[in-house]
């Protein structure tokens, strides 16, 4: 099959993140086209996680590895977006490295591009619940209008559950189904407003605690970043020689200025991934199960890696920091949910070798909402592809 040709849109939102609220911007959305004229359409939105642009997590331009490259020639009209703060949409504040976290400073940006730390000019974080959710609305109604489709099939990686999950639940008259990589899911996580559904618990921009919340951004290097996936290197062969620097080079190609800072190999910087640092509410066992939405109007499928320990994490690390996969699956109250731990995987499936897997199932599960004909239910995967009930 010829490789579908991508069209970038640029899409005008009023913005409602604090640091630029009601200014015009364009959010960055990048469509493959899969479609053909004697198939029905259909729409597929997919969103990154907390800190990976979305064209390097997904849509990476290395061998088979694009997961929307792969969903679109399958016959899918695929869109992948950037929120504010990421990959190419605007980053407000984000320019000024002082806006970097305080703790991070001293040690990723001097003495490149600082000569010294400084304290944040703007101390509060930059997204939140709300602007992503407003975010997510603006190009699912791009999508609806001008393509011609009622509801649209949502993809988020790890953190993007915190943007699609609440989404769907207050928006499920747009939303054809729900698919989870590595969802981020704290069970005890951060509450709305009492007396309200979504309404956000504090006034925004926050400022208190300012430890967690005073700076709009921050910041990993080479190092770390690659530290952190081998951390979930357990099998032999589960990822391709040279991959980090395929990613990382991928990342420093979706922004500017991070590709400019930090540490020098040479005289030549290493880049540093910038990403922002966002207030979410709203994404719970309490709120999963409202209405008895997810599972039922819109049903749902996980998939997440055996060695992911980012997404699954110890009680111990306290109701904020603690998440875990399966307790997503045991809230959705509907019977019309999957999930499936994938062996030799981590949080960074869509880079490795059982990027296969994920592709494989995606695609069926977008077509006919199944997966190897299944609707329902919690499975082990081997590394031939074998099934197992979890449960």
């Amino acid at each position: 099959m010829a490789t579908i040709t991508p069209k970038d849109h640029l899409v005008a939102h009023k913005s409602t993140v604090p640091a630029n609220r009601d200014e015009s911007v364009n959010l960055f959305v990048r469509e493959y086209d899969g479609t053909r004229p004697s198939r029905t359409r259909k729409a597929v939105l997919m969103l990154h996680g907390r800190s990976v642009p979305a064209l390097a997590g997904l849509d990476l331009r290395h061998g088979k590895y694009s997961w929307a490259q792969s969903l679109a020639e399958d016959g899918g009209d695929v869109f992948i977006m950037d929120l504010q703060g990421s990959g190419r949409s605007p980053r407000p504040k984000m320019g000024d490295p002082c806006n970097a976290n305080p703790a991070q400073q001293q040690d990723i940006l001097v003495p490149n591009p600082l000569s010294a730390p400084c304290p944040p000019n703007y101390p509060y974080q930059l997204g939140n619940s709300q602007s992503d959710w407003d975010e997510l609305d603006t190009v699912v109604e791009f999508i609806r209008d001008r393509h011609d489709v009622q509801k649209v099939a949502l993809v988020g990686w790890s953190a993007a559950a915190f943007q699609i999950g609440p989404y769907a639940l207050q928006h499920p008259e747009k939303v054809e189904s729900l698919l989870f990589l590595a969802p981020v899911f704290p069970p005890k996580g951060r509450a709305s407003k009492p007396g309200t559904r979504f309404d956000a618990p504090v006034p925004l921009p926050v400022s208190t605690p300012a430890a967690a919340f005073g700076f709009p951004m921050n910041l990993t290097t080479k190092v770390g970043f690659a530290s952190s996936w081998d951390r979930e290197q357990h099998c032999p062969g589960q990822r391709e020689a040279g991959m980090v620097d395929v990613v990382w080079k991928a990342v420093m190609e979706n922004d500017e200025d991070g590709q400019r800072w930090g540490p020098k190999q040479g005289r030549v910087p290493e880049g540093v991934m910038r990403f922002r640092n966002s207030f979410w509410w709203g994404w719970n066992s309490t709120t999963v199960p409202l209405d008895g939405t997810l599972g039922a109007a819109v049903p749902v499928l996980i998939v997440y890696g055996a060695l992911d320990t980012q997404a699954n994490t110890s009680p111990d690390l306290g109701p904020l920091l603690y998440f875990s996969v399966p307790a997503l699956y045991k809230a959705i109250p509907g019977p019309k949910k999957l999930m499936f731990r994938v062996a030799c995987a981590g949080h960074s499936m869509v880079w490795e070798r059982q990027s296969k897997v994920l592709h494989r199932m995606s695609k069926q599960w977008l077509k006919h909402t199944t997966v190897e004909g299944l609707t329902n239910g919690s499975y082990d995967v081997d590394e031939d592809g074998v099934l197992t009930p979890m449960e």
